[in-house]
């Protein structure tokens, strides 16, 4: 059973704390850090509909909706592989392609389903090969326009990463963060999280006889498109436990789309009652968003750390399962000009973390329309990288891609946000979230 967070001090209308002039000062700050929520409250809750399309939905579900149709228990399980496989290992995008299932049942899934996949709105490519695209999932009711979420694809020669989403908009209030600055809308299900990786594969040629679009950036080691997934896109995972967790089942099962849990990353801003379970249940690699080792600047610069103190992130970290120096956990540790990118800084970083299998990413901070933080000088950056290297940590520097199209780490922020007059007015007089996204783009 999932544990029940309680979601305390919510303030819908939170705005990310600025730096001020001193910008260490700010992290001491404590009515700055007082005045800043800790989460955002769900615009809506959405029960996870009966929807027309078998994408995305695990092998319970598809056995649940083979029975809505009348197919008989005893062929349920056989009948269930036959989908799996043509859905997750062929990327079938019709029930007439399912040669070794009869037409009989074809003809049956077909009347009652689809293998429809969530609308791709808009694709940009960077100029390094980085794809983002803003994806419009189903509506899950005639009040509902669709919530719509951003996935970004981060192609190098031997890999390939794809970036995945876990809510729309995020329940979190990081202040460096762009998608931080975005309302909580809802938390996508287990079949909108694996859509997305339906959905990229569709894009880039990923399936068994597809190819990639003419120009792409693949990887060119012969492996797949696709090799490694990341739950760093928009939202906080650990507030979506059960539909990660469910979509991690389905992203690694060996007979479909077949990816290790060690080529899966979930990551957490330290949401420390359900690490453990995630350690247990999806057997992932983890990641912690730290970006600071003192409690009253990270008060700031993630304020879920008032909750759950930098002491009680590591001693959980000590504790997840799994962890051994082939499964390190990777902080990351966004660089903020003169606010958390000391000397002292790194030395601290070194010692919060003795004893802890770590990799440490530094992430030059990428800016977005509003920020009023600064990325570190490079030669400041790699300073503080070599402290934390020579104390025995692998310390890379990621080198920022997609930057030109908003698709950095930290950048992601949904075009759901964006409320026009008549919505604000709507959601005035009490009409809901539901009836906000009913209305398009009318103004």
């Amino acid at each position: 059973m999932a544990t029940a967070l309680d979601i305390a001090k919510h303030n819908t209308n939170a705005a990310p704390v600025a730096v001020t002039e001193s910008a260490r000062a700010a992290g001491k700050d404590a009515l700055a850090a007082e005045k800043l929520a800790i989460e955002k409250k769900a615009d809506f809750t959405v029960e996870a509909a009966r929807q027309s399309s078998l994408v995305g939905l695990t092998r319970d579900e598809l056995k649940d909706k083979l029975a809505e149709i009348g197919v008989p228990e005893r062929e349920q399980k056989m009948r269930v592989a036959q989908l799996w496989h043509w859905i997750y290992f062929r990327g079938a995008k019709n029930f007439d392609e399912m040669t070794n299932v009869g037409k009989g049942l074809r003809a049956a899934l077909a009347e009652a389903y689809t293998l429809a996949r969530p609308q791709v709105v808009s694709e940009q490519v960077s100029k390094d090969g980085t794809r983002k695209w803003l994806i419009r999932m189903p509506s899950t009711g005639p009040l509902d326009k669709g919530a719509e979420i951003e996935c970004v694809y981060i192609p190098e020669t031997d890999r390939g990463t794809l970036c995945v989403s876990s809510q729309v908009g995020c329940t979190l209030t990081c202040s460096f963060c762009h998608t931080g600055t975005q309302r909580l809308v809802r938390n996508l299900t287990s079949a909108e999280i694996v859509a997305q990786l339906i959905v990229a594969r569709d894009c880039i040629g990923d399936w068994p006889d597809a190819t990639p679009p003419e120009g792409a950036f693949v990887p060119s080691d012969g492996g797949r498109f696709v090799s490694n997934i990341v739950f760093m896109g928009m939202g906080e995972p650990l507030y979506n436990t059960d539909n990660v967790v469910a979509a991690i089942s389905v992203l690694s099962d060996s007979e479909g789309l077949s990816l290790s849990r060690r080529r899966i990353t979930v990551s957490t801003s330290g949401v420390v009652p359900q690490m453990e379970r995630l350690g247990t249940e999806a057997n992932t690699m983890l990641a912690i968003s730290l970006h600071a080792v003192r409690d009253d600047l990270r008060d700031v610069l993630v304020p879920i750390n008032r909750k759950y103190d930098i002491a009680q992130l590591l001693d959980a970290c000590r504790a997840y399962p799994g962890l051994s120096n082939a499964r390190r956990i990777t902080f990351e540790y966004v660089m903020l000009k003169d606010v958390n990118d000391s000397d002292a800084d790194a030395r601290e970083l070194v010692r919060l973390l003795k004893g802890i299998p770590a990799k440490i990413n530094l992430i030059p901070f990428n800016p977005w329309p509003g920020s009023k933080y600064e990325c570190s000088d490079w030669e400041r950056i790699e300073r503080f990288s070599e402290i934390v290297f020579r104390a025995g940590y692998a310390s890379p520097v990621r080198t920022p891609r997609g930057r030109d199209i908003l698709a950095a780490c930290g950048q992601l922020k949904s075009e759901t946000e964006k409320l026009r007059a008549r919505a604000r007015m709507m959601a005035e007089q009490g009409i809901g979230a539901e009836g906000v996204y009913a209305l398009g783009d009318a103004e």
